[in-house]
């Protein structure tokens, strides 16, 4: 009998992620039920012990990875986002407003205060934000430093003053960017997401209305409008990513220029913290990018978002984030069953994982047609999507007409093959699973097997990870060049090179990086391709830059 899935969410939440793994077939920890290592997916809102990573069984994944502070709290970022700035330039890294972090920074703060006093007069706007509070608590928007009051740590930034309005209405992004790897680097941002409005038409002469200045919905769902019809905005405070590229469509502007931009946003943040970031092949990470547009049609970030919020208060938020959570499901490759965990019980004389399913009868191999072994019965994701860059031939258990309850993944490599055989190796049942050694992050006596599989091409027998999955949208790697530069050690340099190309060419005529893109490849090898994120139907990157 095989053991099914099993998820275990800190402190009973999201009620969202219970949903979709219930819907999946999935059930949930017990612990007055379970052994304590009985679980394949845990999930919880803080972060993780570095026990907790140590001690990561094969069959275990944690939905976060360990040290990823460098952005999500603001003070980290803001010092990150500087020394990248000093390192690769202020016009790269120009897509954050200028930062200091008091009281530490009080001088260079007066400073930079005097001097815009002086060449612009008082028509200079700041914002102050706690550097450790989330849902908009503590912010406050100044302009004169008398009024600058804090008690704790805190940033202030220049205040983007300009920002795009809709109907006269303040509003910023929520981009939902995954990081399945940051070893080597591998990223998907999903193509819906949330555009969260303010609630009172945008004023600077009111700096105190926090309803007219910020979209945190944590404040305006308590807005005395918030119920109220708002013109274009209409009821509440959102509107899914789907609606807003309605709008943009009414906008004389380059789109596809405008998606590259915040994609390009997101990668060199992700850039400031990867190099540093210990491996752990059994995470995955939801990151939330808060991304404001100004009048300019240029974005802007304000801050990186750790856990993003999956509470359900709209209808857009279920349209949304439902999708996101089974997407990310699809993404983290799981099977139905999973009997790596029940072999491992049953090798160290543990009792029965608590949770099984119906066996199932063996099938014998389809012929003709290469399946895709993502998804569950509830998968948004097209299996033609999947397959064309994922799963090139059948899978192992296929191919020799076993049941597809072998393995807790798609498919298997020698390192998961090694696991498996040093659990029938040890028999001796006072041999604790606790008790072997560790060896680095997440790492026993034998390593933890590459949870993402991904098919294996001419270049150099580098693994390519999917082009899309549901609506997440592989975004990194995007060339050969990105490829090549994080398989060992991320080379930053040549990825921002990279980066810097492929939005410069989408500003102008894409026939000079298409004869470059070709240069790049030697006899032998595949295309690498990928997808502009952004637009409703992503076109391929090799499509959009065909010379003419």
């Amino acid at each position: 009998m095989a053991a099914s899935l099993v998820f275990r969410l800190h402190d009973r939440g999201p009620e969202v992620v219970r949903e979709v793994l219930l819907e999946r077939g999935w059930e949930e920890y017990d612990q007055e039920k379970c052994e304590e290592e009985d679980w394949n997916l845990y999930w919880r809102g803080s972060a993780f012990r570095n026990s907790e990573y140590h001690n990561l069984l094969p069959w275990q994944r944690l939905n976060h990875h360990p040290k990823t502070v460098g952005i999500t709290r603001k003070d980290c970022l803001a010092r990150n986002l500087r020394r990248m700035r000093a390192t690769f330039g202020s016009a790269l890294y120009d897509f954050s407003p200028t930062a200091f972090i008091l009281p530490n920074d009080y001088t260079r703060f007066l400073s930079e205060y005097n001097k815009l006093r002086l060449t612009r007069g008082p028509s200079a706007y700041w914002i102050c934000k706690p550097v450790d509070l989330s849902r908009g608590r503590g912010i406050f928007i100044f302009e004169d430093i008398k009024d600058l009051v804090y008690d704790c740590s805190v940033i202030v930034q220049r205040y983007v003053s300009n920002p795009l309005l809709i109907s006269g209405y303040k509003f910023d992004l929520r981009i939902y960017a995954c990081v399945k790897s940051f070893h080597p680097l591998t990223v998907y941002v999903h193509q819906e997401g949330l555009v969260r409005f303010a609630t009172e038409k945008y004023n600077l002469s009111s700096l105190h209305n926090l309803y007219a200045h910020l979209t945190n919905t944590s404040i305006n769902k308590f807005g005395p409008f918030y119920k109220t019809e708002k013109e274009r905005v209409g009821q509440g405070c959102k509107w899914t990513m789907s609606k807003f590229r309605h709008f943009l469509h009414s906008q004389d502007i380059n789109e596809l220029l405008l998606w590259q931009r915040i994609n390009s946003i997101v990668t060199l943040t992700l850039l400031t913290i990867a190099p540093s970031v210990p491996s752990c092949p059994n995470c995955v990470e939801l990151f939330g990018f808060d991304i404001l547009i100004d009048v300019k049609f240029k974005p802007w970030l304000l801050e990186v978002n750790y856990s993003p919020a999956l509470t359900l208060d709209c209808q857009a938020d279920i349209t949304v984030k439902k999708g996101l959570i089974s997407d990310l499901i699809d993404l983290m490759n799981y099977t139905l069953t999973d009997s790596l965990r029940e072999k491992a019980y049953q090798r160290r004389g543990y009792t029965q994982p608590c949770f099984h399913l119906t066996p199932q009868p063996t099938k014998p191999a389809p012929t003709g047609k290469t399946l895709n072994l993502i998804l569950s019965p509830h998968s948004r994701t097209k299996v033609s999507v999947v397959n064309r860059q994922t799963c090139p031939a059948l899978a192992p258990w296929l191919a020799d007409n076993r049941s597809p309850h072998v393995s807790e993944v798609t498919d298997r490599d020698d390192t998961e093959i090694e696991v498996e055989m040093e659990l029938a190796r040890e028999t001796d049942v006072s041999s604790s699973i606790r008790d072997i050694p560790h060896r680095g992050l997440g790492f026993r006596r034998s390593k933890l097997p590459n949870i993402y599989r991904y098919r294996t091409t001419a270049l150099n027998r580098q693994h390519i990870p999917p082009l899309r999955v549901g609506d997440f949208i592989r975004t990194f790697p995007f060339n050969t060049a990105t490829l090549r530069a994080s398989q060992h050690e991320l080379d930053v340099k040549i990825v921002i090179q990279e980066l810097h190309r492929v939005t410069a060419q989408l500003a102008t005529s894409g026939r000079k990086l298409r004869r470059e893109e070709e240069e790049l490849k030697k006899d032998g090898e595949e295309d690498f391709d990928s997808l502009l994120w952004g637009p409703k139907e992503p076109p391929l990157l090799s499509q959009f830059f065909k010379p003419t």
